[in-house]
């Protein structure tokens, strides 16, 4: 018997050990901007593979809508599942401060990634690349294209998208200086980054602004549509086009002259850094403050820094796309 006591004890004790390991496996979940976006969709794909590779269980989240408010739900959902980490684009860099909070008050990790929170709803951010260097290499490209002189148009996402934000307002630094004196911006239009919308604001730009010479458009569902719309009114060489897209969906455009080169880096890499500093969150390897360095499975070594009144994870520099390379990228995503 007792030996039997022992022997059950032990096998007790293992079981015990098995699910500890299991918990600290953990649940890590991601919320992107909306469903049906190429680009969010890439993200989850990087997201997934690094918990996979962590071990974890994943959680994909996308609103049918870009709006806060539909975070808010799915925010408010993942709390009762007690997930470990939430990785977030926010829609709104303010509206989900309360939620987000709510989160991190359970000791649920929070991060964002892409389209930041602010500093007080979350413990890191996971960017892109430098926003100043995003921003005005969009005015460089653009004002390369049309000469240095004439009317330039943004299409953006959403007004409240706080990455958007930040690169246009580098953007209009870039503009102040004498080397665009001749190029006038005439007009920041919103498509909310959806592919229709987009479509109809490209068309009221024409329309508005029959002397337009470029559009800028720094998020890749506005490219992709105004690319579409100014091939099918025949625009190559008229209109300029440039901005942020990715290359499976703007190769048609670079390769018929609409768009001569755009930027991006690669949305999957993006989504994947932020499973793995979700992971070093949860497991104590990382807590947000500048200094902290992390290993992110084949990005290899990654540092928090500081970046305004918060702190961020840099993936690395924007990426040029044009007729010279968009063969090797568009296949890949």
């Amino acid at each position: 018997m007792k030996k039997f006591l022992i022997s059950f004890m032990v096998l007790v004790s293992i079981f015990m050990l098995v699910g500890n390991v299991t918990a600290q496996e953990g649940k890590y979940a991601i919320i992107v901007k909306n469903a049906g976006n190429p680009y969010n969709e890439k993200e989850m794909d990087g997201f997934e593979k690094a918990i996979n590779e962590i071990g974890g269980e994943v959680i994909l989240k996308a609103p049918a809508e870009p709006t806060a408010e539909s975070q808010i739900i799915m925010i408010e959902q993942l709390i009762t599942q007690h997930v470990d980490a939430i990785a977030i684009a926010g829609n709104d860099p303010d509206a989900l401060q309360p939620a987000l909070k709510k989160a991190m008050s359970r000791g649920i990790k929070v991060l964002s990634l892409d389209s930041a929170v602010n500093a007080q709803s979350r413990m890191v951010h996971i960017n892109q690349a430098d926003p100043e260097q995003i921003g005005r290499v969009q005015i460089q490209a653009i004002s390369e294209m049309i000469g240095g002189s004439g009317q330039i148009a943004v299409l953006s996402a959403t007004s409240q998208a706080a990455n958007q934000n930040t690169w246009i307002e580098w953007m209009k630094k870039e503009l102040e200086k004498p080397e665009y004196d001749q190029i006038e911006l005439v007009k920041v239009a919103y498509g909310d980054d959806l592919r229709d919308k987009s479509v109809s604001e490209t068309e009221a730009l024409l329309k508005s602004y029959p002397d337009l010479k470029g559009i800028i458009a720094p998020t890749t569902v506005a490219i992709a549509a105004a690319g579409k719309v100014l091939t099918d009114r025949g625009l190559q060489g008229e209109i300029e086009l440039t901005g942020l897209g990715l290359p499976s969906e703007m190769a048609e455009y670079i390769k018929n002259g609409v768009c001569d080169w755009m930027y991006l880096w690669n949305p999957i890499d993006v989504g994947y850094l932020a499973g793995y500093a979700a992971e070093a969150l949860v497991t104590e390897k990382i807590t947000g403050n500048p200094g902290e360095t992390f290993e992110a499975g084949r990005l290899g070594s990654k540092e928090v820094i500081q970046a305004g009144d918060g702190t961020e994870i840099m993936l690395g520099a924007p990426f040029r796309f044009d007729k010279e390379n968009i063969d090797q990228w568009k296949d890949v995503y």
